[in-house]
């Protein structure tokens, strides 16, 4: 987690699928489906901080840890909710 924060300061235009996997991917698309056509770190960690509670009303504030962690885990249960749709259908 800290080397995806590293990562997002200081290369936020490096494609997302150095941090994400395809599934990831996909399910953040679904999840937010005004992605850019880029996909990007920056757009990958401001997704996941989303789903961690991240509020855009300090524009200027970091993301911090916590909430990526919170963002992360809730990838995981979206991805493993992914899965399970894909294999029951």
């Amino acid at each position: 987690l800290l080397q995806v924060t590293y990562l997002h300061r200081n290369q936020p235009d490096a494609p997302a699928v150095e941090i994400l996997s395809p599934l990831q991917i996909q399910v953040l698309k679904a999840r937010f489906p005004k992605s850019p056509p880029v996909l990007t770190v920056a757009w990958a960690i401001e997704s996941i901080a989303f789903l961690g509670g991240y509020l855009e009303h300090r524009r200027k504030s970091p993301i911090g840890i916590q909430v990526l962690w919170r963002g992360w885990s809730n990838l995981r249960d979206l991805c493993q909710g992914w899965l399970l749709a894909q294999i029951h259908t």
